[in-house]
């Protein structure tokens, strides 16, 4: 018998075909239908959730995810809230503004719809800025570009929130452009920027659409001065290094001085403790699955345990943990007593 997985891409669903002789046929009735959000088609996210996707759909008959790409994460949740999809792209930075109700999430109940949860921790993306590599020599740190024009993302995008918040701490006063992400390379080389954000996903896979920034016009990483490093952990924003191995073309640096965010897959309460334990399981018998088909799952290839519990640390106290999440912690000892409070109770 042949599964379906479906993957909705711009507006259209495009269903591929996928199976296992010795998968024993789910009855039609007992298959759990999942509209999954993510961000649009080019973004890491909605690569990540297509490769996860792929393994859920050939590793659990009983469900039948369709990834719908969406204008950002923001775009998730409050489609995830209103009953619109059934499970969501969450990050760090969007549940402390939901808690917060600040920024973008600062007219959003959380109490009025349906339940958010945290349900399984990715990746992270390390995020940080790229500069014409003609400019190498006129820009020397983030304050550089104070009064310049930069693209730090989509408008609805977590990884421009979290890039605007590091900025915004280190008074680097910008203007932002909203450009498509496919035009960022050309509005570097036509001065119509001066830097856009690139990121990699687990430290190793910059997002497609950065890739490509980067193809049009040669780019290298502007880093963060010791200074500015300082004074972004004075704000308790911590920095990570990564390797400008893992980007195009030569960089004029080794590292990239990065700002962190966690992301996740997540889904409400509707879902069993049981049914997001198994699914944390068979995520974890083939993470390295998962990262064969796409470089940011090395996290969790390498220790799926230690992710959950630093993508929950960074999320602190906002939004409720999944109990199959609480479960899966529990049985591998890695479960922390302060965060019993914590713990999202289900239908």
């Amino acid at each position: 018998m042949y599964r379906l997985i479906t993957s909705a891409m711009g507006g259209a669903a495009m269903v591929l075909a996928l199976g296992l002789a010795d998968v024993k046929p789910a009855v039609a009735q007992d298959v759990k239908e999942i509209r999954w959000a993510t961000s649009s088609v080019g973004s890491s996210g909605h690569r990540a959730l297509v490769a996860l996707a792929n393994l859920l759909n050939k590793e659990m008959p009983e469900l039948e995810v369709t990834v719908l790409p969406t204008p950002g994460a923001a775009a998730t949740v409050r489609g995830f809230a209103s009953g619109e999809f059934d499970g969501f792209y969450g990050a760090d930075i969007a549940f402390h503004e939901i808690a917060e109700k600040a920024g973008r999430y600062k007219d959003f109940d959380a109490s009025a719809g349906k339940q958010l949860t945290q349900s399984f921790w990715a990746f992270t993306l390390e995020i940080g800025l790229c500069i014409n590599a003609d400019d190498a020599d006129e820009f020397k740190q983030w304050r550089d570009l104070n009064g310049k024009p930069v693209f730090t993302g989509p408008a609805p995008w977590d990884t421009r929130a979290a890039l605007e918040r590091a900025m915004a701490a280190i008074e680097v006063g910008h203007t932002y452009v909203e450009l498509d992400n496919s035009l960022a390379g050309s509005a570097l080389k036509e001065n119509q920027i001066e830097a856009f954000s690139c990121y990699t996903t687990g430290g190793e896979s910059p997002a497609p659409w950065v890739t490509e920034a980067m193809l049009t016009t040669p780019s290298t990483v502007l880093n963060l001065s010791d200074e500015e490093i300082e004074m972004l952990r004075d704000k308790d924003i911590e920095t990570v290094r990564v390797s400008t191995d893992a980007f195009e073309g030569d960089m004029e640096v080794d590292e990239a001085v990065t700002v962190t965010l966690f992301y996740g897959f997540d889904v409400g309460t509707d879902f069993s403790e049981d049914e997001v334990y198994r699914m944390l399981t068979v995520i974890e018998e083939h993470a390295d699955e998962l990262a064969q088909a796409d470089a940011g799952f090395n996290q969790i290839a390498s220790d799926m345990v230690e992710m959950q519990r630093r993508g929950i640390q960074s999320a602190g106290d906002t939004v409720p943990i999944h109990p199959g999440l609480a479960k899966f912690l529990r049985e591998k000892d890695a479960w922390d007593a302060a965060w019993d409070e914590r713990v999202a109770k289900t239908s």
